[in-house]
C-alpha cells in the first residue's frame, strides 16, 4: 500500500510551507507529495496569504526533491488550454527527472472561476474529454511529426508536439464517482482511477465499474491503480486524535465515519479494509500543513505497518 500526502494550499498556505510538507513528505519516506488546483478558499478560513498555483509550486518542487512522485488531484480543466498545460507538465517532468504525475479533471467550483474571471463552461465534461485526448496525444506524438486534433471545444493543426514529459509515459490520473462517463474515461486515458472522499462501499462500487470498463476497452483491469483520497486526523491517543480534530475544524466521530481518524491502530485496520477491496494507495489529505509531527506519527507508527 503506498501512502502519499495530499495538500490543500487553497485554504492558506506558502510555498514555503508546502517546501516544508514537502520535504518531510520525502524525508519520512512517503510515496508522493501531490495538491490540490484551486485558487479560492472553502469553508470557515480565509485562506491567507492567498493561493498559489499548482504547476508553478509543483515546478519549484521538483527542483527540491530528489526521489517523491509530484502531481495534482486534479487539475481542472477549465483552468488551462490542453495544449499549454501538455508544455507545462512536460517541462515540470523534466525538472524533476520523470516524477510527475497528471491528475486531470472537469472542474467544479463557480465561485473561483468568477473571482479570477476565468470562463466556467456548462457543459464541462466534453471538454475533459477533448483535454485528455489532446493531452496524451501530443505527448504520443513521435519527434519529427505533427498532431492536429479538430473537436467541438478545441481545435490543433500541425502542432510540433513539444516537449516531451522525461518519462516515457507519464501516469494519468482520473477519478469521480459519475457511473457511466467517468468509468469509460478512467479506461480510456487513465494509470489510476482516484475516488475521493468515499466510502468503502462506494469505492468498492465505483471500483467494480471501473474495471467493467476497463475490460470493455479492452484493457485489463488490474493495469490501473486504483487509490482512494481520504482526510488523515491521527494521534497517538485519543487526546491527540481530539486536538489535532480540533485544529482542522472537524469532530473526530465525523472524521473517524469519513475518514481515516483514530489511533495508529485504528488507522491500519481501516486501510486495511480499503486495500481488501483493490485500493493500492492512499492519498493522505493533511489539512494542518504546520503539523510537521502529525505526518512523522503516520511515517512511524501506521505507514511502517503496511510495507
Amino acid at each position: 500500500m503506498d501512502l502519499r500526502i495530499f495538500t490543500e494550499p487553497q485554504q492558506g498556505a506558502t510555498y514555503d510551507t508546502l517546501l516544508s510538507v514537502a520535504k518531510a513528505t520525502e524525508d519520512l519516506s512517503f510515496d508522493a507529495f501531490f495538491r490540490s488546483d484551486h485558487y479560492l478558499h472553502m469553508g470557515d478560513v480565509d485562506g491567507l496569504p492567498g493561493p498559489t498555483d499548482a504547476w508553478i509550486t509543483l515546478a519549484g518542487l521538483a527542483r527540491e526533491t530528489k526521489r517523491i512522485r509530484l502531481g495534482t488531484l486534479m487539475t481542472a480543466a477549465t483552468f488551462r488550454l490542453p495544449g499549454v498545460l501538455a508544455i507545462e507538465v512536460a517541462q515540470v517532468d523534466q525538472m524533476s527527472g520523470g516524477r510527475v504525475e497528471l491528475g486531470l479533471g472537469a472542474g467544479w467550483f463557480d465561485e473561483e472561476h468568477r473571482a479570477y474571471g476565468i470562463p466556467f463552461p456548462k457543459e464541462k465534461f466534453a471538454r475533459l474529454e477533448e483535454q485528455l485526448e489532446i493531452v496524451t496525444g501530443l505527448w504520443a506524438t513521435e519527434v519529427g511529426k505533427t498532431f492536429s486534433f479538430h473537436g467541438e471545444h478545441y481545435d490543433l493543426t500541425d502542432s510540433p508536439a513539444l516537449p516531451k514529459p522525461a518519462q516515457a509515459k507519464l501516469p494519468v490520473l482520473i477519478g469521480g464517482q459519475g457511473a457511466t462517463r467517468t468509468p469509460r474515461l478512467a479506461a480510456q486515458y487513465a494509470d489510476e482511477f482516484n475516488m475521493p472522499f468515499a466510502s468503502i462501499e462506494d469505492s468498492e462500487r465505483q471500483f467494480g465499474r471501473v474495471r467493467a470498463a476497463a475490460e470493455t476497452a479492452g484493457r485489463a483491469a488490474d493495469a490501473l491503480t486504483y487509490s482512494n483520497a481520504l482526510v488523515a486526523c491521527v494521534g497517538k491517543d485519543d487526546q491527540e486524535v481530539a486536538r489535532r480534530a480540533a485544529a482542522i475544524g472537524r469532530e473526530v466521530d465525523e472524521l473517524k465515519a469519513n475518514g481515516l481518524a483514530g489511533t495508529p491502530a485504528e488507522v491500519v485496520d481501516k486501510i486495511g479494509r480499503y486495500a481488501e477491496i483493490g485500493a493500492g494507495r492512499v492519498y493522505l489529505q493533511i489539512l494542518d500543513l504546520d503539523d510537521l509531527d502529525h505526518l512523522e506519527l503516520i511515517s512511524a507508527r501506521v505507514q511502517s505497518q503496511l510495507k
